[in-house]
């Protein structure tokens, strides 16, 4: 059975299938559609859906409501992931399962709000104070915006952290032909519950996932200031120290799960392509001219971006001479490759003119 649907569709279906049962956003090009999808589908299946009077009324609704149980998704492009900044921390530091959104536009400030772009790869990474790790998946197909969706409520979950999802305006908002078959399903488990009287936090070890304690089920404490296990404001450097190796460690220290990478390697092949995102279908359609030409080459398309799947990508790397790194940014997942392919010749093909990397300006820089 074949469908014709935009990843928005897709993103919706795979919230709604994941067991999302709160939504808060506010209108943004090319990010409206998720909102008006979910304010229209998410009641019928008892859920509630709100337009929040801003960006950061709409995240904080978000927090709140998971903090009362609910699974919440939220959705917006580069500017409101501007604003969403403050309370991404905030849910970094109480370690809220949550899932983001954010439709990439060109940018900055307003910038082209109907043009595509991948410019917010490092502010997804890097966009909240204090440098805490979060976790950014990248569909590269509409199929793949269902399948990763769910993924990334699992490992809301999974993690008890936010978890974005990065993709972007071409991707949302074209529509075509796609067989319900590649819609596959990703399991989603079920929130750990902690008992009432046991602590909200838990530090030791390092990256140890505490279970959650849920508003009205006896006094929950929440804040967004440097805390003990009880959440209880400290200053106490042993207490602060943990807390914060534990933020981090939950999420570095478990790479294995976290890496996802599509690897394409041909034996032979001197050149390796890198994409995430929609540049990933210019580089399949690249690779495919060129071995239908009779030339090796290999291909590695990210859907983990964050952390860094490094495993993958330096056995990718260590393969070949060559890597092209293709995106619509001026390099900034390149600096990535780069420093996991010493020895090998690193270089980028890039636009910021609100077109797309086409598969002749891959097979130009291959040659």
């Amino acid at each position: 059975m074949r469908e014709y649907l935009d990843g928005t569709a897709a993103i919706v279906r795979g919230a709604l299938d994941a067991g999302c049962t709160f939504f808060a956003g506010y209108p943004i090009t090319p990010a409206s559609q998720i909102l008006m999808a979910m304010m229209r589908e998410l009641p019928r299946r008892g859920g509630v859906a709100v337009q929040g009077e801003d960006e950061i009324a709409s995240i904080g609704m978000c927090i709140g409501a998971v903090m009362a149980g609910a699974r919440a998704l939220t959705a917006t492009s580069g500017p409101g992931m501007s604003l969403y900044s403050e309370n991404l921390g905030l849910a970094v530091m109480g370690e809220v399962p949550l899932v983001v959104v954010d439709v990439q536009r060109l940018g900055p400030a307003t910038g082209g709000a109907t043009s595509v772009g991948q410019g917010d790869v490092q502010f997804a990474r890097w966009g909240t104070s204090g440098g805490y790790p979060l976790i950014v998946l990248a569909p590269s197909t509409v199929a793949e915006c269902y399948t990763l969706t769910m993924r990334a409520f699992d490992l809301a979950e999974r993690f008890r952290s936010p978890v974005l999802v990065l993709t972007d305006k071409e991707l949302n908002l074209t529509t075509q032909t796609v067989d319900v078959a590649e819609f596959v399903p990703a399991a989603v488990r079920e929130r750990s519950r902690a008992s009432a009287d046991g602590p909200p936090y838990r530090y030791d070890p390092p990256d140890a996932v505490p279970e959650m304690r849920r508003y009205g089920e006896g006094l929950v404490r929440f804040t967004g200031s440097t805390h003990d296990e009880e959440a209880l404001i400290t200053k106490d450097p042993e207490i602060v120290g943990a807390l914060n190796r534990h933020l981090a460690a939950k999420i570095d220290g478990h790479p294995d799960e976290l890496e996802l990478v599509d690897l394409d390697l041909e034996p032979g092949a001197r050149t390796l392509l890198v994409a995430y995102g929609i540049t990933a279908g210019s580089v399949r359609e690249a690779v495919r001219r060129r071995r239908a030409d009779g030339g090796p080459v290999s291909a590695a398309t990210v859907h983990s971006l964050w952390p860094v799947p490094e495993r993958a990508l330096r056995h990718a790397c260590s393969q070949v001479e060559h890597v092209v790194v293709a995106e619509l940014n001026l390099g900034q997942y390149r600096r990535e490759v780069e420093r996991l392919a010493p020895g090998c010749e690193v270089t980028g093909v890039h636009r910021v003119d609100g077109e797309l990397i086409t598969p002749e300006e891959l097979l130009e820089a291959v040659r």
